[in-house]
């Protein structure tokens, strides 16, 4: 029940900044086209709302199931195959990232001396959203490995 509520919560977050996207695209046409005036602000905001709308979205949103792959091999595999598919890129992916972290964190801290051109959002701000996305894709590799060493057969995308 509560995992629930937070994946509406996420969804929320997702169309919220889906949604600030689109209004700043209509702003920036009402400025250019309707007024005459240009403005930068409308394409920062767009900008930032995409970054986070990806990085929010593949962290909280996205199911594996609905990933984009080439499954092609994995689809003609045998559970163990699959199974150990699975074990092997999510260790990679594990290991990848956690030894990424402690850069990234270094390098998010650094941003913020950079502000937004015409925003002026600290840049460490605009980047946060990384760190919380590399923890979430940890906890969710994590997940995934933990379960295809001793849960259920894994699912043939190929084969449903």
């Amino acid at each position: 029940m509560i995992g629930r509520k937070l994946s509406k919560l996420a969804e929320g977050v997702a169309a919220g900044l889906l949604a600030a996207m689109f209004l700043a695209f209509l702003a920036q046409i009402v400025f250019r086209y309707g007024l005459g005036l240009p403005v930068g602000w409308t394409h920062e905001l767009s900008v930032v709302a995409w970054l986070w709308l990806v990085l929010w979205g593949a962290a909280f949103v996205l199911r594996e199931s609905e990933e984009i792959r080439f499954d092609l091999v994995y689809s003609a595999a045998g559970v163990r195959a699959r199974r150990a598919m699975i074990i092997v890129a999510g260790i990679a992916i594990i290991v990848l990232y956690a030894m990424s972290f402690p850069a990234v964190v270094e390098y998010v801290s650094f941003m913020r001396v950079e502000k937004t051109a015409y925003m002026k959002i600290p840049f460490d701000w605009l980047y946060s959203i990384y760190p919380v996305f590399v923890i979430a894709i940890l906890a969710r590799y994590g997940w995934l490995v933990a379960r295809a060493l001793r849960g259920p057969a894994p699912e043939n995308p190929g084969k449903e």
